[in-house]
Order: C-alpha cells, then sequence, then structure tokens
C-alpha cells in the first residue's frame, strides 16, 4: 500500500481559487457524471484510432444509490485508471486530463467535457470519504484502489479487478443524506445531464403494480445522447422541432417559430433559440434558455452569452468555448462570449429578414407577437436596430403595415409641419382616443397604432433616429394644431371676454383625481367640437417613462396636465360668451379699472425700488387690495357659471371625449342631459 499527500503548489491552486468554489453543493453530480463521459469518450476516440483494439461493450454511465452503506456510485467503462494516471491525474490537483488528451486528438477528440481536471473533488462537499476503484484500457495495467478522507492524505493500493473503467464511491456525510434518495438523484441527472452524448443510467424504470410504485428490470435512462440542436437543420422537421420544445417547454403554447444555429468558425456553437407568444408583462421571463457545454448543462442565466433582448426567447445554446464554471462578470468580460453573442444577435437578424423577404403577408401575421423581442433589440443592441430597421413594421389604425421608408413615403406631403418636420400621428388606445382618431383622419391624416409594451420606447429611439421626424400623440392637441402648418388665428374676443370665458369654464371643471386642468381658448371651425381636452405630448412622455422606473422620480409624483381647449367659434360657445358678458359686463368692468389701476401704482413702485430711489412706496396696501378685487371678480364669475347648466354640459363632453369623466361626475352629467331634453 502506498501513503502520501495530495500535491497542492502556488502555480495550480490559482485555478481552484478561481474556477472551482462552487456554491451549489449539488453541481457535485454534474462534474462527476461528466467525467465519467469524459473517460468513455476518451475510449472510444482511441478506438476510432486504432490505439485501442480491444471490445468497447456497455459505454454507459451508471449512477447507483447504496442507503445501507450510505454511498452514491458513478460507474463507466471507460478509460479507466493506474496508479501512474491517479497519481498524475488525482493527486496533482488541477493537473487537467482532458486538456493533455485534446492536444494529442484535438482534431478529432470526442466531445470531451473535463476541461479543468478539478471538477473530482467538488465531491468532498458531499462526502466524508471517497473511494476511486480502477482498472486502465491499458494491456497488463492492474486495478487500483484510491482512497480520501477530504484532508490532503490519501491510500492507494492495488487490488483485484477484471472489469474496465472506474467507479468513484462516495461516502455521504450526514449533512447530505439527501444525495441518497433517488428522487432527489434523478431530479439533478435530468437537470444536468439530461443531453449528455453517452446513456446515463440511474436505477430502474417503476410502474405501477399491487397499488404502489415498483422498479421493473428495465434500467432507467435518464438522457437524450443526441438532442435536436446536434443533427442538421436538413435532418429534421417541425414537428421534431415543435416535440423538442415541448419537452423543453412543457405546459406552453406552441412557438411561433425558430432558429436553429449551426457555427463552427471562429468558434463552435449550436443550439435552438424559439420565439414564444408574449401576450403581457407576466409572460416576460427570463432564464428560459439553457447553456451548455458539450451537451452539459452549465446554467440558465445567460445574460452576456446572448443579447439582453435574446433573453426573451426559449430554448438552448451549446458551446464547448464557454468553459462550465463561470461567473457573470467572466462572462461579459471574455472577448469569446462576445462573439457568440454578437453572431447570435446577426443570425436572429438575418433570419427575420429572410422571414420578411420570403413571405411578407405571412410576416405581418406575425408581427404584433415578434414586435416585443423586435423592439428590445433595437433598443438595447445598435447593431441590430441597423439591420432590424429593413424590416421593422409600423401598423396604423386601420391595420395596415408598412417599412419604416414606405410610411415616409406615405405622409411626408400631407404631415409635414411648416418647419419642415414629418409628423408622426399616432394612438396607444385605439378605442379610449377614437374622436382624436376620427379628428385626424378627417383632416387626411394617416395614425400609426403604438399600443405595446414598448411602443413608449421606440417613440423616443426613432425619433433620435429618423431625421426631421416627430411623434405626436392624436390628443396631443386640437387637430388643428396637431400638425401646424402655419400661425393659428387669434381669438376676436375682448381682453373682458376672454377673463369671463377663461373663468367660466375653469371654475366649472370637476375633480378628476391625478389631474390638472388648464383652460385654452382657441379660434377653430364654428363645425368643431367646442371644447376639447388635449394632454402635452412631453409631460405625458415624462410620466410614462418615470411610471416604468422604481420610484417613479420627480415627473412620477406629477399630476397629469391636461388643457380644456374651448373653441371661441362655436355656436354654443359663442351665445354662452356673449350670455355672460352681457350678464356680467357692469359689474367687472369697474372691478377691472380699479386692479389696472392698482396695478399701475405697483409697477411704478417697483420700478422705483429697482432704480434704488429713496421715495420708493411700499405697495403692500395695493397687493392686498388686488388680491381681494380678484377674488370678487372671480367670485361674481364662478357664481354666475354655476347658473349656466351649458358650461357643465360643454366641459363634461370634453371628459367624457377623453375618458375622463367617470362616477358622481358622470351620474350628474347624465342627469343634466336629461333634464336638458326638450318636454
Amino acid at each position: 500500500m502506498a501513503t502520501g499527500k495530495i500535491g497542492v503548489t502556488t502555480e495550480n491552486i490559482f485555478p481552484v481559487i478561481k474556477k472551482f468554489l462552487y456554491s451549489d453543493h449539488e453541481i457535485f453530480l454534474r462534474e462527476l457524471v461528466s467525467n465519467a463521459v469524459d473517460a468513455t469518450q476518451k475510449l472510444k476516440t482511441l478506438a476510432a484510432f486504432g490505439d485501442f483494439k480491444g471490445t468497447l461493450g456497455d459505454m454507459d454511465v451508471r449512477v447507483k444509490i447504496d442507503k445501507e452503506a450510505g454511498t452514491l456510485t458513478i460507474s463507466d467503462h471507460g478509460i479507466g485508471m493506474d496508479a501512474a494516471d491517479i497519481d498524475k491525474y488525482i493527486n496533482q490537483i488541477a493537473f487537467s486530463g482532458a486538456e493533455e488528451f485534446l492536444q494529442k486528438y484535438k482534431d478529432t477528440a470526442n466531445s470531451i467535457i473535463g476541461h479543468f481536471g478539478l471538477g473530482f473533488y467538488s465531491a468532498f462537499m458531499v462526502s466524508k470519504k471517497v473511494e476511486i476503484r480502477s482498472l486502465s484500457y491499458k494491456e497488463g495495467a492492474k486495478g487500483v484502489l484510491w482512497t480520501c478522507d477530504g484532508s490532503p492524505e490519501y491510500t492507494m493500493e492495488e487490488i483485484d479487478r477484471t472489469e474496465r473503467g472506474t467507479d468513484i464511491i462516495l461516502f455521504i456525510d450526514d449533512d447530505n443524506k439527501e444525495f441518497l434518495e433517488q428522487a432527489r438523484i434523478d431530479t439533478l441527472l435530468k437537470k444536468y445531464c439530461r443531453f449528455l452524448p453517452v446513456p446515463v443510467i440511474s436505477g430502474f424504470k417503476q410502474e405501477w403494480k399491487d397499488g404502489k410504485m415498483e422498479d421493473t428490470e428495465t434500467p432507467n435512462v435518464i438522457n437524450a445522447t443526441e438532442p435536436l440542436w446536434t443533427k442538421k437543420p436538413s435532418e429534421l422537421t417541425d414537428k421534431d422541432y415543435l416535440e423538442f420544445y415541448h419537452e423543453l417547454m412543457p405546459g406552453q403554447e406552441d412557438p411561433m417559430f425558430w432558429i436553429h444555429l449551426n457555427v463552427d468558425y471562429p468558434f463552435t456553437l449550436t443550439g435552438i433559440l424559439y420565439f414564444p407568444k408574449i401576450k403581457s408583462n407576466i409572460d416576460i421571463q427570463r432564464n428560459r434558455i439553457q447553456l451548455y457545454c458539450n451537451q452539459v448543462y452549465v446554467t440558465d442565466q445567460v445574460e452576456g452569452v446572448v443579447p439582453e433582448f435574446m433573453t426573451l426567447m426559449q430554448g438552448v445554446i451549446d458551446s464547448p468555448d464557454i468553459p462550465l464554471n463561470v461567473s457573470r462578470s467572466y462572462l461579459q468580460a471574455d472577448q469569446q462570449v462576445k462573439k457568440i453573442s454578437s453572431y447570435i444577435s446577426k443570425k436572429v437578424a438575418e433570419k427575420l429578414n429572410s422571414m420578411f423577404k420570403a413571405d411578407r403577408a405571412e410576416f405581418e401575421k406575425k408581427w404584433d407577437d415578434i414586435k416585443i423581442f423586435i423592439e428590445y433589440g433595437m433598443l438595447t443592441d445598435e447593431k441590430f436596430y441597423d439591420a432590424a430597421k429593413k424590416f421593422f413594421l409600423l401598423k396604423d389604425v386601420n391595420d395596415k403595415y408598412y417599412t419604416l421608408e414606405e410610411y415616409r413615403t406615405l405622409v411626408e406631403a400631407e404631415q409635414t409641419d411648416k418647419s419642415g418636420t414629418v409628423i408622426y400621428l399616432y394612438t396607444t388606445d385605439r378605442e379610449a382616443q377614437f374622436s382624436y382618431i376620427k379628428a385626424a383622419e378627417d383632416k387626411g391624416y394617416n395614425v400609426l397604432l403604438m399600443d405595446g409594451q414598448l411602443d413608449g420606447h421606440i417613440v423616443s429611439l426613432l425619433e433620435s433616429k429618423l431625421e426631421n421626424t416627430r411623434f405626436v400623440r392624436v390628443d396631443a392637441d386640437i387637430p388643428e394644431k396637431l400638425i401646424q402648418k402655419e400661425d393659428t388665428s387669434k381669438t376676436d374676443l375682448s381682453p373682458l371676454q376672454t377673463e369671463i370665458l377663461t373663468g367660466l369654464f375653469s371654475s366649472q371643471i370637476p375633480e378628476v383625481e391625478k389631474a390638472q386642468f388648464t383652460v385654452g381658448l382657441e379660434k377653430l371651425s364654428a363645425t368643431s367640437a367646442p371644447a376639447t381636452i388635449t394632454q402635452n405630448e412631453f409631460m405625458r412622455r415624462m410620466k410614462d417613462m418615470a411610471a416604468m422606473q422604481p420610484g417613479a422620480g420627480f415627473y412620477g409624483e406629477l399630476p397629469d396636465s391636461y388643457v380644456l381647449v374651448v373653441n371661441t367659434e362655436e355656436p354654443a360657445v359663442r351665445k354662452v360668451t356673449a350670455d355672460a358678458t352681457s350678464a356680467l359686463e357692469s359689474e367687472l368692468t369697474p372691478l377691472r379699472s380699479e386692479i389696472e389701476s392698482l396695478n399701475a401704482e405697483i409697477a411704478e413702485a417697483q420700478k422705483a425700488k429697482e432704480e434704488k430711489k429713496e421715495d420708493a412706496k411700499d405697495t403692500t396696501e395695493q397687493q392686498k387690495k388686488v388680491a381681494e378685487l380678484r377674488e370678487k371678480v372671480e367670485t361674481a364669475i364662478r357664481n354666475y357659471a354655476a347658473t349656466q347648466p351649458e358650461i357643465k354640459q360643454i366641459i363634461d363632453l370634453a371628459l367624457l371625449q377623453s375618458n375622463l369623466l367617470k362616477g358622481e361626475s358622470l351620474s350628474e352629467f347624465i342627469r343634466r342631459s336629461v333634464s336638458m331634453l326638450p318636454k
């Protein structure tokens, strides 16, 4: 029997620290099964080269639990080890047998997984003792037993063994007895090993018999050794892709389409990415792309490996160029990973472009479902934007689709304002903003439908990318000013009439939760609505953006800002103006004259103060008097307005048009409308 200490040197301890500080103990099973597959693949490669002339026999990996003995055993019939191999590859930590093997057979090596040589030692995270029982494939080799309790001390002795291969026997410690449960082991094997290239057998298949589940004589093969992504697309049917998708994502409805990745230069990458249907924010779940390394599961945290927008997709990616044990910072910094990410983005763009060119009608049918992927990509990936702008579609309220170039050609003549900016009108709710859409269309304008989850961000992006272009929502202003081609006419109202009309409508606007109103007077067509509610485009966008951010910010705290635009030329408004002027002029004129006189005194005193004159008067009393007089004016206008149901009716019609009339105010509007009907 030989004894000794495991060799750990300053030179080879750093890979341990960098790559094998596992956070999850369960990883040990992946590492040991991967090593067993590695050993099996090595023997197949040696046989293919004629360096092994014996019989291969059963080339599988078996995982066996012995609860009474407290052991978990991983067995293979692969290359095996002799005492020299164990001394070289086990006793000298971090010397990778796979790396050495790959150098010799680098052009044809058959999917060698274990690139680091340290995975074996993950066994000690769950074991109080580990044994290796092995027999090398080499002619004349002797069996060897290696034993270690997790300290640097080990024993190694020759044993009688006739079967080629290796058994790794883990004596599970008291804190990790869960790894002696068949269900737990099978779950982990399905998670990490379900697509390994060598059959992995764990126990036996079960069937219901005599009121309970019992083992059959059929070995339970955990994995599919030739997963779909390892095959050529020409060999596969749509049915194959759909069946594989439902295996990966049980319970999901069929995806819209998929992309089969297959590249071997300048890196190796295979995989299948599916475009699922996303109906709402609830459906946006990341961590649905599984990353593999030579068919060994690595992680579903693929940020950094795939472009950010691709995290909305589902499927698998397999690349031996991404190591089994990586940190997120490693992925983000690694140049090879960045190349893979760029390649995936490019392939997705090419696929979408080919779909658009091959069958535009079919592409348009899919657009509403896939645009969230495309918009997310355009927002987060500059190169993807450059590719996607060729097939990105704008949809109008009549369900017609246009490329960016087509839409520009469509609206440029009619929707260019006096400064030369092309105005893209849009709605975020076809039903709620119907009257605004109709008013815009009546003026010959086209209105886009931008009601998607990311459309608010896309509007800002396109404004920054498209030359002389501005997006304006249809309720941002009155139809006559949405696309201002000339200066609007001023109203014909006198200053007194302006004050009266503004006061009449301001005083009668009902309280709307989280809303603030101002009144604007516009000289519009006599056939236009008596009043319209508009919402400032800039402020609304700021609030919308703030609402998407944690904490909402300054704009998120502000109330919604609306303008009640009163049409001074509409007959009902003209009558209201005339009647109010007649009723209030005699009372308000002297008050206004006194206010003007006091304001003149205040202005003169202010000027003297600015010029630092000694005789500058104190105007506190004048200012107080002005405030009192203004209150009298406002009270007179407010009291009069309260007696005029037509004013409230005009306001409520505008609120109703904007879906802002609710609750008690809506009930009052209905009651008033009935009372105003001819009797």
